[in-house]
C-alpha cells in the first residue's frame, strides 16, 4: 500500500487515534485481518468472527511489527477504533484507489470469474504492472485487501466481485469505482438466495450502472452470446463492448477446436486485426473466458498479436480449478474441486469427455450448494447429462443431492456400476483406489463446502506418500 500516515488513516476511516504515540508514524506494509501474516509497517484490521476474534491478537499483531490495529474498541496497543472494521477498511480503499488514479477493471457472473481474472491479470503484465485479485477473494473484505496492495506503480487494478443479493455489486463498485466493467454470464450460482436468474441479472447488471459515460472513459464488456447479459447495454452510459462466438461480437473467436488433450485453439478477431490462440487451460468452456480477457486487453490498447501470445501463455493461478496431473501409472486427476454450479458443472463434464477420448472417464461429483427450489432438477440434470455424454462412471459423493446425481444418471440410462452413490470423500477414495487402471481420466468437482479436493489430493499420492509430478 501506499504509505500512509495513522492521522491520515484515522481520518479516512472516520476513526479515532488510541494509544498512539506518534500520529505521523506511518502505515508501509500490508493491511492484513490475519495476525500470522502480519510483518513491520503493517495494519492489523481486527474482525470478530464467529468463532475467533481478531481483537484478541492485536497486542501479538504490534509485537510482530504492526504498527497500529483498525479496532472497534480501545486494546492497549496503537490503535484506529472505528465504529465497524468492514466499512473503515472500504473507506481506505476507496480513499487509496482515488488517490492512485490507477485504472480499474471490475468483472462479475455466475461462472469463470476467478479463471477469467486470472486470465486478465496475465495479459495485462504484458502491458504494465498489475495487482489482481488472489483467488476468489472477491467480497467486501478481500476486496479492499487487494485494492490495498497497489502501490504508486500500479497501473491496472483487476477486481472479481461476487454477488450474494441485490445491492452487493452496487456496494463493491463504490469502493473501487471501474472504468471497464466486465459482465461474463448470468446462470444459476447462488439462485436460492436471489430468488431467479432476472434478480441474478438485475444484480449483475449493477455493475454496468457504475461505469463513467463513454465520454468519460467507462466501457461496459458485455457477452454476446448471453442475452441477459446483452439486455444490460440499456442499463449504462458507457461504450458497449461485446465479447463471444456471435457474429455481430466485437472480440470473438472463429475456428474453435479442441486438441486430443481437451485444450482449445481458436482464431482472435479483434477490431484491429485476427491472431491465433491454443490455451494452456482445459475445456471449451475457456474459451469465452478468454475472449472475455481479450476484450478488456483490447480496450486497453493491445494488440490482437499481443493478446493472443499473452493468452497462449498464460496458466492456471488459482489452485482447484481445473488442475489437470498426471500420476506416474498414467492416470490423470482434474482437480476442479474449488466451487460447483450447474453452469461450471456442465462444463467441466464436456471438458472431461474431450480430455478422455479413448481413455476410461470418471465423474466425481457432489452437491452444487445454494440452488434452492431448484436443487433437485439441477442435480437430476447434470446426472443425466454424464450420461448423454457417456462418461464412463459417475461417483455422487455425499447425501441427498449425490443420491439426485445418481438418481438422475438411473434414470437416463445408467444401470449397474457405471453409477454409484457413496457417503462421503473416504468413500470415493477407497472406490477409486480399487478401481482405477492406467490411463483413465478422473474429474473431481463439488461446491467448496463439500471438500471434494481431498479426494484429489489422495488419488495424488504415490505408494511412498508423495505427490505425483505435474
Amino acid at each position: 500500500m501506499i504509505a500512509l500516515s495513522l492521522a491520515e488513516v484515522a481520518t479516512l476511516t472516520g476513526g479515532q487515534p488510541h494509544d498512539i504515540p506518534d500520529p505521523e508514524l506511518k502505515v508501509t506494509g500490508p493491511v492484513v485481518i490475519d495476525s500470522r501474516k502480519v510483518g513491520p509497517g503493517s495494519l492489523f484490521a481486527a474482525f470478530a468472527g464467529e468463532n475467533v476474534d481478531g481483537h484478541d491478537y492485536a497486542a501479538g499483531a504490534v509485537d510482530a511489527g504492526a504498527v497500529a490495529v483498525l479496532a472497534t474498541r480501545p486494546l492497549g496497543v496503537p490503535a484506529i477504533v472505528v465504529d465497524d472494521v468492514q466499512r473503515a477498511l472500504g473507506a481506505l480503499a476507496r480513499a487509496v484507489v482515488a488517490r492512485l488514479g490507477t485504472r480499474v477493471v471490475a468483472l462479475t457472473g455466475s461462472a469463470g470469474k476467478t479463471s477469467t481474472k486470472d486470465l486478465i491479470a496475465q495479459v495485462l503484465q504484458r502491458k504494465g504492472p498489475t495487482v489482481w485479485t488472489p483467488g476468489s477473494l472477491n467480497n467486501e473484505i478481500g476486496l479492499p485487501l487487494t485494492a490495498l496492495t497497489a502501490d504508486a506503480t500500479t497501473e491496472h487494478l483487476v477486481l472479481e466481485m461476487g454477488a450474494r443479493g441485490i445491492g452487493h455489486i452496487r456496494y463493491l463498485t463504490e469502493l473501487t469505482p471501474p472504468s471497464i466493467g466486465l459482465v461474463l454470464n448470468v446462470g444459476s450460482a447462488h439462485i436460492g438466495e436471489f430468488g431467479g436468474r432476472e434478480q441474478i441479472a438485475q444484480a449483475k447488471g449493477e455493475m454496468v450502472e457504475s461505469l463513467p459515460a463513454a465520454e468519460d472513459g467507462g466501457t461496459a464488456v458485455l457477452n454476446a452470446d448471453d442475452p441477459l447479459v446483452k439486455a444490460m447495454a440499456s442499463r449504462t452510459k458507457a461504450r458497449v463492448l461485446l465479447f463471444g462466438e456471435a457474429d455481430e461480437a466485437d472480440v470473438r473467436a472463429e475456428n474453435v477446436h479442441l486438441s486430443d488433450a481437451g485444450q482449445p485453439s481458436f482464431r482472435l478477431r479483434t477490431p484491429t486485426g485476427c491472431s491465433d490462440v491454443t490455451l494452456r487451460l482445459y475445456g471449451e468452456h475457456h474459451v469465452s473466458n478468454a475472449l472475455a480477457a481479450a476484450a478488456v486487453a483490447h480496450e486497453l490498447g493491445m494488440s490482437a498479436e499481443e493478446i493472443a501470445t499473452a493468452l497462449s501463455g498464460a496458466g492456471t493461478l488459482s489452485r482447484w480449478r481445473m488442475e489437470v496431473t498426471e500420476r506416474p501409472d498414467g492416470v490423470t486427476i482434474v482437480n476442479d474441486a474449488y466451487n460447483a454450479n450447474p453452469e461450471s458443472m456442465r462444463a467441466a463434464l464436456r471438458a472431461l469427455v474431450a480430455m478422455g477420448r479413448g481413455r476410461r472417464t470418471w465423474a466425481v461429483l457432489g452437491t452444487m450448494a445454494e440452488l434452492g427450489d431448484e436443487a433437485l432438477a439441477e442435480h437430476d440434470a447434470v446426472g443425466r447429462l454424464a450420461v448423454r455424454l457417456n462418461v464412463g462412471k459417475l461417483v455422487a459423493v455425499g447425501g441427498r443431492e449425490a443420491s439426485w446425481l445418481q438418481l438422475g444418471a438411473y434414470n437416463e440410462g445408467s444401470w449397474g456400476e457405471e453409477s454409484v452413490h457413496v457417503s462421503d470423500a473416504q468413500a470415493a477414495v477407497d472406490l477409486l483406489r480399487r478401481e482405477l487402471r492406467p490411463g483413465d481420466v478422473v474429474l473431481v468437482k463439488a461446491s467448496r463446502s463439500v471438500g471434494l479436493e481431498r479426494v484429489a489430493q489422495a488419488l495424488l499420492e504415490t505408494a511412498e506418500g508423495e505427490v505425483a509430478g505435474r
